[in-house]
C-alpha cells in the first residue's frame, strides 16, 4: 500500500521572484532535514528562489559536510522544480549587497511568511534564516503546503549514490540468509544524557562529566534538572539494560538480528547488557569494518544518512527517545505505507521495571503487564493529535496524516 499523496502545487512556480533566501540548517542531520523540509515550504509561501542550504558546522558533532556531500543535488532539483526555484549561489549582483540575518518565529503559521517576510523580502532582496528548526506549525496549513513538506523531507532530501550503496550494503549483510532485522534508535550518547541530565545506570564519575558537559554547554538553556524526575516522566532514553528486559518481556527471540540506529554508546558497561542476551548485534562500525569502508569514520552526518536508510527499510524500526531521528524515520515509515513502527511506553516502563527490581513483580506479572502495555503501540495508524501549544502538539513530520497521506485505512 503506497498512502503518500505526490501532486505538485496546483499552479507550479511563479515566474517572478521576491528575491533569495540563504538558511543554515542548524542541528544533526536529522534536524537539519526537518528545517530545510520547513524552508522549501517558507521558499513557497514567500515566492522567494532558495540558495542551496547550508549544514551546521557547530553543532555537537563538528561535521564539515556540505548538502552535496550528503544529499542528491540533482535529485532535489529535480523533484522540487515545481515548486520552488533552487539556485546554486546568489547572483553576483546581489552577492555584495547587505541583506537581513533573522531566526524566523517558531511555530509560525502561513500568513507570517506570506505577508510579513515577505514584505521584508522585498525591501533586502536577500534574507538569511539563521535558523531553521520548528520555523512551520504542525497543523493549520494548507494541504498543498503539508504536501509540499512531504515531498522535500521523504523524497527530495535523498542521499548520495555513495550513501545508499553502504546502506544497502549494510541492510544486504543484515538479511543474509533471509533474516529479518530489528532497526533499535537506541539514543543512550553523551550528548542527549547531558542535555537531559538522564544518570540512571551511570558511574559517579560520568554523571559528573554529564553536568559539566551540560553547564558549559552555553546554548543549553537549562541548567539544574531533576534527572530522577526525568526518568520517571518518561523523558529519558532507555538504557541498555532496560531494553534487553524489554525485549525479553515482549517474547522478542534471542538470535534476533538487531541493528543499534546510533552514535557510541555513553556507558561504563557499553551496549553488554542487551548484546548479552541478544548477540546478533550490529551497528555502522561494526559493519563498515566488516565491508572493509572506514571512509565514513568521523563524518557523523553521512554515517546518521546510513543508519537513517538501514532503519526506514527494516522489518520493525523501535525509538527509545522520541527525537529527531525517531520522529523523521517514524514519519518516512508512515509515509512509504504504514511499515512497522513500535513505541515503547516509556512512562509506564520504566515504573514496572522498578517494580521488577524492587521484587514487587515477579517476572510472569511484569512481562504481562509490559505485553499489556503495548498491545496496539505498532504502528497503529491515527490521525495527528492537536494540542493546546504548538510544542505539544504531535509533529508533523513524525505523522504527516493527515497532510500528505491520502488513502482511507480499511
Amino acid at each position: 500500500m503506497q498512502p503518500k499523496c505526490k501532486e505538485g502545487n496546483k499552479y507550479g512556480t511563479k515566474n517572478a521572484t521576491n528575491g533569495y533566501i540563504i538558511i543554515t540548517a542548524n542541528g544533526g542531520l536529522n534536524q537539519m532535514r526537518v528545517g530545510i523540509s520547513d524552508m522549501v515550504a517558507v521558499a513557497y509561501l514567500m515566492n522567494a528562489t532558495l540558495v542551496r542550504p547550508k549544514l551546521d558546522h557547530n553543532s555537537y558533532w563538528k561535521d564539515k559536510s556540505e548538502f552535496a556531500d550528503i544529499f542528491s543535488w540533482e535529485r532535489f532539483i529535480e523533484v522540487l522544480k515545481h515548486d520552488i526555484k533552487i539556485v546554486e549561489e546568489i547572483p553576483p549582483e546581489f552577492q555584495r549587497r547587505k541583506y537581513l540575518v533573522k531566526a524566523p518565529i517558531s511555530w509560525s503559521k502561513a500568513n507570517y511568511y506570506k505577508w510579513e517576510m515577505s514584505r521584508l523580502l522585498k525591501k533586502y532582496k536577500v534574507i538569511h534564516f539563521s535558523q531553521t528548526n520548528s520555523r512551520l506549525a504542525n497543523n493549520g496549513l494548507s494541504g498543498s503546503i503539508q504536501r509540499l513538506r512531504c515531498r522535500a523531507m521523504f523524497e527530495a532530501l535523498e542521499y548520495t549514490n555513495e550513501i545508499k550503496l553502504l546502506a544497502n550494503n549494510f541492510i544486504r549483510s543484515l538479511r543474509r540468509n533471509d533474516n529479518p532485522y530489528i532497526a533499535l534508535h537506541l539514543r543512550y550518547e553523551k550528548d542527549i544524557l547531558a542535555f537531559t541530565a538522564c544518570t540512571h545506570n551511570l558511574t559517579f564519575n560520568e554523571a559528573k562529566d554529564l553536568t559539566s558537559m551540560r553547564r558549559h554547554t552555553t546554548h543549553w538553556k537549562e541548567k539544574r534538572i531533576n534527572g530522577k524526575q526525568m526518568r520517571l516522566e518518561g523523558a529519558c532514553p532507555m538504557t541498555p539494560r532496560e531494553v534487553s528486559i524489554f525485549f525479553e518481556a515482549l517474547e522478542i527471540p534471542n538470535d534476533t538480528v538487531i541493528y543499534i540506529v546510533a552514535g557510541e554508546i555513553y556507558s561504563h558497561s557499553g551496549v553488554e547488557p542487551l548484546r548479552s542476551k541478544y548477540p546478533n548485534l550490529f551497528d555502522h562500525t561494526s559493519l563498515s569494518i566488516e565491508h572493509k569502508w572506514t571512509s565514513f569514520q568521523g563524518h557523523s552526518n553521512k554515517l546518521a544518512a546510513v543508519d537513517y536508510m538501514v532503519a526506514v527499510e527494516s522489518d520493525v524500526f523501535i525509538y527509545t527517545y522520541d527525537g529527531h531521528m525517531a520522529k523523521a524515520v517514524k514519519g518516512n515509515r508512515l509515509y512509504e505505507g504504514f511499515r512497522k513502527t513500535l513505541t515503547p511506553d516509556i512512562k509506564n516502563f520504566v515504573k514496572l521495571i522498578d517494580l521488577l527490581d524492587s521484587k514487587h513483580l515477579s517476572w510472569e506479572e511484569f512481562s504481562s503487564k509490559v505485553k499489556q502495555l503495548h498491545k496496539g503501540r505498532i504502528s497503529d495508524p491515527t490521525f495527528r493529535q492537536v494540542g493546546p501549544t504548538p510544542r505539544a502538539e504531535e509533529n508533523f513530520y513524525a505523522n504527516p496524516y493527515p497532510g500528505c497521506i491520502c488513502e482511507k485505512f480499511k
